[in-house]
């Protein structure tokens, strides 16, 4: 309980846990049989042959979820970031052989969280399913932007729309990225010479401006 009221603060950020106190988290995550696991960097987390049976939310590091296509190239679908959850749709389905692989792509703490409290009609956590809705709904608001930047033809055309979405989210043409560069590319559906090179020509006809991974847009 102790390691628990340290990282309430994190987790309480979480929108699953939105309009509940302490006393009703703690009750929550108690249904939700948590638990807390560390791994290293570019560790292995989850592969698509085994099932997922508890969703992650991330108390530090970031962790990368991928999909491998027909031809077992692979994609980043999602980077996650402290305070945020993965695998919620997955470990609620039940299902294996999804083609999903979660690493961490740096040193990370993650809360497992079971999702069959939320399902059951036993529980009494109104609160917690209602917020695990809309999670999801949220989650599949974010996907329609991911469709909207690999469905753009042009490279640059995919790093604005991206770019934008991020202004929006931090509320300024001046964020940072965490993801590392080939990350960034694989997220956008490209490579990173690729799109090394967009960068370089984005900033000499002076649409953005960075620095590593502080980018200022310009326009």
């Amino acid at each position: 309980m102790e390691t628990i009221n340290k990282i309430l603060p994190i987790i309480k950020q979480n929108i699953l846990f939105e309009k509940m106190n302490d006393s009703e988290i703690l009750f929550a995550l108690n249904q939700m049989n948590y638990k807390i696991s560390s791994y290293s960097k570019n560790e292995i987390i989850h592969h698509s042959e085994t099932l997922l049976s508890h969703f992650g939310l991330v108390i530090s590091g970031t962790v990368n979820v991928s999909i491998d296509d027909i031809e077992g190239n692979r994609t980043i679908m999602a980077h996650v970031n402290k305070g945020n959850t993965f695998g919620e749709s997955i470990s609620f389905l039940g299902k294996k052989n999804m083609d999903i692989y979660i690493t961490s792509e740096s040193n990370s703490v993650i809360l497992w969280l079971s999702p069959v409290c939320i399902s059951s009609d036993n529980c009494n956590l109104n609160k917690l399913k209602n917020n695990f809705i809309s999670m999801i709904a949220n989650r599949t608001l974010q996907l329609n932007n991911r469709i909207q930047i690999l469905s753009k033809l042009k490279l640059r055309e995919k790093i604005l729309l991206y770019f934008a979405f991020l202004s929006k989210q931090k509320n300024s043409k001046e964020f940072n990225i965490t993801l590392s560069r080939e990350d960034f590319a694989s997220y956008i559906g490209t490579n990173r010479s690729a799109l090394s090179r967009e960068l370089s020509k984005m900033k000499k006809d002076g649409l953005i401006d960075y620095n590593k991974n502080r980018f200022i847009v310009k326009i």
